[in-house]
């Protein structure tokens, strides 16, 4: 049994480190992308993806970790390309100050 041991807890600590890795690439993008891509907004993620990292470090209940694992799943597999893509690719904007005309949707002319 010591082995089936082993691999149930390296399975959980991949499930965790998803779950880390969901919730830090929710925090990096920027809340307007989240409404531009027309899915929840930053703020629920942050909170979904946080409660999932919470459950798998601090209530080892298999159901719970589960259910964790398909909003991670979903925010991978949905949310995040569509973020990519509204994004153009990009995490964050490089971009500090004014300088480049050129809004996250395309050029913006408003200072005339």
């Amino acid at each position: 049994m010591t082995g089936f041991d082993g691999v149930l807890w390296l399975i959980f600590k991949a499930i965790l480190v998803l779950a880390v890795v969901a919730l830090a690439m929710a925090a990096l993008f920027r809340a307007d992308a989240y409404r531009a891509a027309d899915k929840k907004n930053k703020g629920f993620w942050l909170i979904i993806l946080g409660v999932v990292v919470a459950v798998d470090l601090f209530v080892p209940v298999l159901f719970l970790q589960l259910a964790g694992l398909v909003a991670t799943i979903v925010f991978f597999v949905d949310v995040r390309p569509a973020l990519t893509r509204v994004s153009g690719g990009r995490i964050w904007s490089r971009r500090r100050g004014g300088g480049n005309s050129d809004g996250p949707y395309g050029p913006y002319n408003g200072r005339r």
